[in-house]
């Protein structure tokens, strides 16, 4: 009888266990050290505050830090898909190590929700969609600004990597169609110390306007290096420099800088009519309730983003597998493009087959630092 029951227990154990909920897991892959850590601990720190579940599945989260490295990047982004068996990634906030992530995300049919703006080739990026704004929309909000400001010719200061380069090259087009000219153009290292010689050949050029493409603590010393020097003329910021770090590391040099920025960073500076106004102030006092006032950044709003996205999609693909199962992955991604108009923090999304950037021209904000302080521009 006691073996009977002991069966009998087993076997309903086993029904029990079968019938439960699989863990959702989400693997995230931020630059939590190095020169990009500015960028990635704020995303971590807002993930940290997601519910325990989404859609009635249980919520696991695997945090990985990347360095600022893309073979770290790569590395932890194989381990999550083959130890893990991550339902999604989430990273790296770093332009740099998405992209190589990318591929590893492609191989695994594995959904890459990067937190940059990680530019592949057409067709690479099956599997990955993208939380912040593209490039292009970002520079179309920079340059509507310079014409505002009278700019006619522009210098560009950026890092060497991918994420200056995508950005000089949406700068060079939407200035071309707008009748300004990139007249100067100089590149630094996200490790360098000092742009000093760069700075003399920019000023040098007689610029209206410098834009630096810098991120998170890495965009103060360019910003001083052009202030120091005497420049006289507009200076302006990537949305990747929309953090406190930009102030605290410039200091009154940040003075009068424009950052162009999604609307998440300035939520209650937006109209009323605003579409993101009701998420942006949502994640505003979440984020600052837990780590204190002035600390929210447009990286942290990526991590309430990413949220968005999954409580919308996973319901759906939810119907046609369950987590931890190839099904599940593509269902997931099937999801994320036709899931149609969602409202972020960020902006208004609407990913589809043949585009998983999504934002429209409308999306960037205009900032001024005022005061040490980011303040909207009027339109």
């Amino acid at each position: 009888m006691n073996i009977k029951k002991s069966i009998l227990a087993a076997a309903l154990a086993a029904g029990l266990f079968g019938a439960a909920h699989a863990d959702l897991t989400v693997g995230v892959v931020l630059p939590l050290t190095g020169p990009a850590s500015g960028l990635g601990i704020p995303v971590k720190n807002q993930i940290a505050l997601w519910p325990k579940t989404i859609a009635g599945e249980n919520l696991k989260v695997v945090v990985l830090d990347d360095a600022t490295d893309p073979t770290t990047g790569v590395k932890d982004t194989q381990r999550l898909v083959t130890e893990d068996k991550v339902d999604v990634i989430i990273g790296s906030a770093a332009t740099p190590v998405a992209i190589p992530m990318a591929d590893v995300a492609a191989e695994s049919g594995t959904v890459q929700l990067a937190a940059s703006p990680a530019g592949l080739p057409p067709g690479k990026d099956k599997w990955t969609f993208r939380l912040p704004q593209s490039n292009d929309v970002m520079a179309y909000a920079v340059v509507q600004h310079m014409k505002s400001q009278k700019v006619k010719t522009i210098g560009f200061l950026g890092y060497t990597d991918a994420y200056g380069e995508l950005w000089l090259k949406a700068l060079t087009a939407e200035a071309e169609k707008n009748g300004m000219k990139v007249v100067a153009t100089e590149r630094f290292g996200r490790a360098d110390t000092s742009v000093t010689a760069q700075v003399l050949k920019l000023t040098s050029a007689n610029p209206d306007a410098i834009l630096i493409v810098a991120s998170g603590s890495g965009a103060g010393m360019p910003q001083k290096a052009v202030m120091e020097r005497g420049f006289k003329g507009k200076v302006y910021q990537t949305h990747a420099a929309a953090t406190q770090d930009l102030m605290r590391t410039a200091g009154k040099d940040a003075e009068g800088t424009f950052v162009v920025s999604g609307p998440a960073t300035v939520a209650e500076q937006l109209p009323d009519s605003h579409p993101s106004k009701k998420a942006a102030v949502d994640f505003v006092q979440q984020y600052e309730k837990a780590y204190g006032p002035g600390s929210r950044n447009q990286f942290a709003g990526h991590g309430a983003d990413a949220l968005t996205v999954l409580e919308k999609a996973v319901p759906i693909a939810l119907k046609k597998g369950k987590p931890g199962t190839p099904e599940f992955r593509a269902a997931l991604r099937d999801a994320m493009e036709t899931m149609g108009r969602t409202v972020l923090a960020h902006g208004v999304l609407n990913w589809t087959p043949d585009n998983h950037w999504g934002y429209t021209n409308e999306t960037g904000v205009m900032l001024k630092v005022v005061g040490g302080q980011f303040k909207v521009e009027a339109p």
